[in-house]
C-alpha cells in the first residue's frame, strides 16, 4: 500500500506538507506555551497589582513566536523551488494557522484588567514577535529564527525603565501595559513586513546541519 493510497483526495497535498514540517508538534508545543503561562501568570499573585503580569506578557509571546519561527522549516528546499503551483499561500498558511492558535490560547494566562498588561497586550506581542521570528527565518534560516526577536524583547525589558517619550515608549512595544493604537500599529507593521517576506521567500536553507 502506497503513502499516497493513504492520503487520498484533495487532502493528501496539505496532508503531507503538515507532516514534512512536524505542524502538528508545533501546535503541541503552542498548547504547552499556554499552559506554562497561565501556571507562570498563577504564581505572580497579578490580583493584587496587574503590573506583575509584564514577564509573562513580554515573554510567553516571545516563546510562542519562537515555538513558530522554528517550524517555518522546509526539509526539502529544492524541490520547493520546482513546485508548478506557488508556494506563497502554503507558507502563510503554516505561519497564521499556529499564529491564530496561539493568539487565542496565550490570553487565558491574563483575564482582566485588559487595560494593564491583559489580552491586548499579549496579542500585540504574539503579532510583533511572530513578524520578527519570521523574518529572521529568511535572513537566518528557522532554527535560529529566534535569535533577534529575542534579543529585541531583552533590551526593551531591560530599558523600560529608563523609556521615556513618544518615540522611546514605541520602541519598547513588547513592554507597554496599554495596547493602543501606536503600539498596536508598531506590532502590526512587524507582522506584515515579516508575513510577506516569509509568503515570498521562504525560510533560508542550510543554516545548521540536520
Amino acid at each position: 500500500m502506497t503513502a499516497h493510497s493513504l492520503l487520498p483526495g484533495p487532502l493528501s497535498g496539505p496532508r503531507l506538507h503538515a507532516r514534512s514540517r512536524a505542524v502538528l508538534l508545533t501546535l503541541a508545543a503552542l498548547c504547552g506555551t499556554a499552559l506554562a503561562a497561565v501556571w507562570a501568570a498563577g504564581l505572580l499573585d497579578a490580583y493584587l497589582d496587574p503590573d506583575r503580569r509584564v514577564r509573562v506578557v513580554a515573554l510567553a509571546p516571545l516563546l510562542a513566536a519562537a515555538v513558530i519561527g522554528t517550524g517555518l522549516h522546509s526539509p526539502s528546499a529544492e524541490l520547493d523551488a520546482t513546485a508548478v503551483r506557488p508556494w506563497w499561500p502554503r507558507r502563510l498558511a503554516h505561519l497564521l494557522a499556529p499564529t491564530a492558535l496561539a493568539a487565542l490560547l496565550l490570553p487565558l494566562a491574563v483575564l482582566g484588567h485588559p487595560e494593564t498588561f491583559g489580552a491586548p497586550a499579549v496579542v500585540r506581542n504574539l503579532l510583533g514577535c511572530t513578524g520578527l521570528v519570521a523574518a529572521s527565518a529568511v535572513l537566518l534560516g528557522a532554527r535560529l529564527s529566534w535569535l533577534p526577536a529575542t534579543g529585541y524583547v531583552f533590551a526593551a525589558v531591560l530599558s523600560t525603565s529608563g523609556a521615556r517619550g513618544h518615540w522611546a515608549r514605541l520602541a519598547t512595544w513588547p513592554v507597554q501595559a496599554q495596547a493602543g493604537s501606536a503600539t498596536w500599529a508598531v506590532a502590526l507593521t512587524v507582522f506584515a513586513v515579516g508575513a510577506a517576506l516569509y509568503a515570498r521567500h521562504g525560510a533560508r536553507a542550510g543554516t545548521l546541519p540536520d
